[in-house]
């Protein structure tokens, strides 16, 4: 069993962090996906690291904004890709077939380009709303939304045989993969609990429930299963929820304290 092997197809597929080319085999395919969740540990401790380093030093704006672009400069925007062209599909209000097209087309539509905007708007006001203290917390979410996305690739139905999805879905070994990315959400959670507290902990189990629920009706409904494209949609969306549902906690919390 070659996991460094694994390790570095995972990291090279989902993110640009550097890495040394290794030859993609089925028995490294096995197990590739176990170390997705970890990009999101990287990408987390790097946010942490920026917080911590201009809440000391000043500089607010690139407080508010550097977090929000790290985790598409350390993914190079694969994720992103798949929220926008889900965005194109959905928007199209088109059959499951051409929807499924759609995905394939490498072309930009107009209703990615305004979702792109109103996506980083948003993850802009929720993340500005999010005070210091539940940082680390959120940090630890990146972990979450990559377990959950994993867990969805080798649990939920394929709507094509082709795809990146579908090819990490085939080649994983999914007993395995999937007890894997479960130890990751209760891991997680745990963390989530420890930095942030109960109700942090709450609120980011129920929003990424719900979103996991949507998620896995919404493909089935309307494209017959997930694609790589709808995963990143999923995962995309989650880290919204989750900035947002932890910025709300972290206000009441403050309230809290205040009375």
């Amino acid at each position: 069993m070659d996991l460094l092997g694994s390790f570095v197809i995972a990291f090279s597929m989902y993110s640009r962090i550097p890495m040394p080319q290794v030859e993609w085999t089925k028995e490294r395919m096995k197990y590739a996906m176990c170390f997705f969740p970890l990009i999101g540990a990287v990408i987390g401790f790097l946010i942490a690291v920026v917080c911590m380093a201009f809440d000391r030093w000043g500089f607010p704006h690139f407080r508010r904004i550097l977090p929000v672009v790290l985790p598409v400069l350390v993914t190079g925007g694969i994720h992103m890709d798949g929220l926008l062209d889900v965005v194109d599909a959905k928007s199209s209000h088109k059959s499951r077939e051409e929807k499924l097209e759609i995905l394939k087309d490498p072309h930009t539509g107009a209703f990615a380009i305004i979702g792109c905007g109103v996506y980083f708007l948003l993850y802009l006001a929720a993340f500005g709303e999010l005070r210091s203290e539940l940082v680390p917390a959120f940090a630890v979410t990146f972990i979450l939304t990559r377990a959950l996305s994993g867990l969805s690739v080798v649990t939920f139905p394929m709507a094509k045989t082709g795809g990146l999805a579908a090819m990490f879905s085939s080649a994983a070994q999914k007993k395995a993969v999937a007890a894997v990315m479960a130890g990751y959400v209760v891991l997680a959670e745990a963390g989530i609990w420890y930095l942030g507290g109960f109700f942090a902990a709450a609120t980011t189990f129920l929003v990424s429930f719900f979103i996991y629920a949507y998620y896995y009706i919404m493909a089935k409904r309307e494209f017959g299963g997930i694609t790589g494209d709808l995963a990143g949609y999923f995962l995309q969306i989650c880290e919204l929820g989750l900035a947002a549902g932890l910025a709300v906690v972290s206000h009441l919390i403050q309230r809290i304290i205040e009375i």
